[in-house]
């Protein structure tokens, strides 16, 4: 069986074993059907700071040529990625003749204003630690960047549920039910009835919209509030009612309400994760780790989705796809990376299950 003949069936197959491919990125992605895949996780080589085997991207004269070369795939990507699909991007920073590049930003503006791709998350993946560094003129870098990039706006893959942290849970204490995060309703109460700014009908009004809140809590249908109430509580928009809905809500009734979600809160775009400790990884020192990718699988790859890297290096991306039940596609110019990817996961690669 010829490898588009491999490639084909595995993409048909119930298969969740990772499948390997040794060769250049831009050509093996040629023989790629459109719109086939559901979730691409990628961190490409960083340009003139590593020696990678195989050589390939990164090994660049001019960060304008690096740049160049990785939107030559990064076209590719977007023609294979399903309309519902996410590409998610690390890239990481380099300096030259002491001036920091601002690669990752170059390049995502580049996909934007060229290939049209649309850009909802810029994440910031903070290291928390980082390598010895003898400079005494600028800080420490310890963060890299993590985009999350669309084909279209509206309509894309999205479980945000799947990445929701469990909520804590309400309590009824001396007879008051108190919110997730010991919200009571009596301080609400009492900077109601002394409030110089609430009418005496907005005061009844808010009385009586705080006690069906109150009512929903004791109920667990929701979890979690914030009463603003007009001159009490610090804002949390614009004070112009042409901005924000919240500002013309306050104006004309004197309070409103923030609802948290039952499921729980989604997280935020600065994620704390300390690189896999590479001390005792064979050969690839590029530290990408597993938890890095969890929250992109579980929140844009579906249950039957696949995953893909094209600069899968040891296969940490894969590993994680096939520890959630995601089949996955890995393509390493190295022969020896796709070895110890296979390895490292203990599994046969697709080539010898079918």
């Amino acid at each position: 069986m010829d490898f588009d003949n491999y490639l084909q069936e595995y993409i048909k197959s119930d298969s969740v074993i990772p499948y390997f491919i040794q060769g250049n990125s831009l050509q093996i992605l040629k023989t790629f059907p459109d719109n086939s895949i559901d979730c691409i996780i990628t961190s490409p080589p960083y340009w003139n700071q590593r020696t990678y085997a195989a050589g390939g991207i990164g090994n660049e004269k001019k960060p304008e040529q690096f740049i160049d070369e990785l939107l030559l795939i990064f076209a590719d990507l977007k023609r294979v990625l399903k309309p519902t699909g996410s590409f998610w991007l690390n890239l990481g920073d380099t300096y030259r003749n002491k001036a920091l590049l601002g690669l990752p930003w170059r390049i995502a503006i580049k996909m934007m204003d060229s290939q049209d791709w649309i850009l909802r998350n810029s994440v910031i993946w903070n290291k928390q630690k980082g390598g010895m560094q003898s400079n005494s003129d600028r800080l420490r870098n310890v963060h890299e960047n993590f985009f999350h990039f669309v084909k279209k706006s509206k309509g894309y893959y999205y479980d945000a549920d799947n990445i929701r942290s469990k909520p804590r849970q309400t309590i009824v204490k001396n007879g008051s039910v108190i919110s997730a995060t010991g919200v009571s309703g009596v301080r609400y109460k009492r900077q109601i009835e002394l409030s110089t700014s609430l009418s005496l009908l907005e005061k009844e009004n808010a009385k009586n919209e705080l006690n069906v809140i109150l009512s929903k809590i004791s109920l667990g249908e929701i979890h979690d509030f914030r009463m603003i109430i007009r001159n009490q509580q610090r804002t949390t928009h614009s004070d112009s009612e042409n901005v924000s809905g919240r500002a013309k809500q306050l104006n004309e009734k004197g309070f409103y309400f923030l609802i948290y979600h039952p499921s729980g809160t989604l997280p935020n775009d600065v994620w704390n994760i300390i690189p896999e400790d590479t001390q005792n990884r064979e050969k690839h020192f590029a530290a990408f780790p597993e938890d890095l990718c969890k929250i992109p699988i579980l929140a844009t790859c579906p249950n039957d989705g696949i995953v893909l890297d094209p600069f899968c290096g040891t296969g940490t991306v894969s590993k994680v796809a096939y520890a959630l039940g995601r089949k996955s596609i890995g393509i390493d110019l190295s022969e020896d990376y796709i070895s110890l990817a296979n390895n490292r996961l203990r599994i046969y690669d697709f080539n010898q299950a079918i």
